[in-house]
């Protein structure tokens, strides 16, 4: 690799991992304000989204010029192309959590705001340990590990499935709690979508150190199996 390329990848490395610093942050904010009912740090989730918005931007410029400037092949070029992919669904995974944030506010302004339930709070930490994971993945371009968040991504879904039955029940045995549990069905739906994207960023990280493009071996082989 060339020098200049090798600084220029890394500067491109450097700018990935303080997006993804930020977007986790701002999913913690958003969960930790929506647990304890704290408008204010719901509110800053909101207004930090522009930031995540315009890091997506700034790295989609960087790679663009480092393609044209550059011409990268091989392990470079798949680098390059991983951090494409990455920076949307971290822009995504962004929005998720000003999303979270905006139900949260609905929450804190219902009469009664209705506690976390305890079912959510699992599936929180479940999601939340996925996308770190593939982060960390990307980041000691471990396959190894990608490979382990693809996998987990199921018990995020088997959780989400399970979420929706019983604040379902919740409703039914209370009519009172069917606004803020509606609300928390959407929360579910987003925290099962924060587990969508860390298997997508895995995917990418298999194809960026095995060359191998598996973003959609499971779905394949489920529709093997059923027929």
């Amino acid at each position: 690799m060339e020098p200049r390329l090798h600084e220029e990848l890394d500067a491109l490395k450097q700018q990935l991992l303080e997006m993804a610093a930020r977007v986790e942050t701002n999913i913690e904010l958003a969960v930790d304000g929506l647990k304890d009912h704290n408008e204010e740090m719901l509110a800053s989730v909101i207004e930090q989204d522009a930031e995540v918005d315009m890091a997506e931007l700034q790295i989609d410029e960087t790679c663009i010029a480092l393609l044209a400037r550059q011409q990268p092949v091989g392990r470079d070029l798949r680098f390059i192309a991983t951090a494409l992919k990455i920076v949307k669904d971290l822009e995504r995974v962004g929005d998720i959590a000003k999303n979270i944030a905006k139900h949260g506010l609905s929450l804190c302004r219902e009469s009664v705001p209705a506690s976390y339930p305890g079912d959510l709070r699992r599936m929180t930490r479940v999601a939340r340990g996925l996308l770190h994971q593939a982060l960390d993945a990307f980041v000691r371009q471990d396959s190894a590990l990608a490979r382990k968040v693809i996998e987990g991504d199921d018990e995020v879904d088997q959780l989400h499935r399970e979420n929706v039955a019983h604040l379902i029940k919740l409703m039914i045995r209370d009519s009172g709690m069917i606004s803020p549990m509606t609300q928390y069905l959407a929360v579910n739906k987003f925290l099962e979508r924060i587990g969508d994207h860390s298997s997508n960023i895995a995917a990418m990280v298999v194809y960026m150190v095995e060359g191998r493009d598996i973003r959609h071996f499971k779905k394949q082989q489920r529709m093997r199996n059923a027929g």
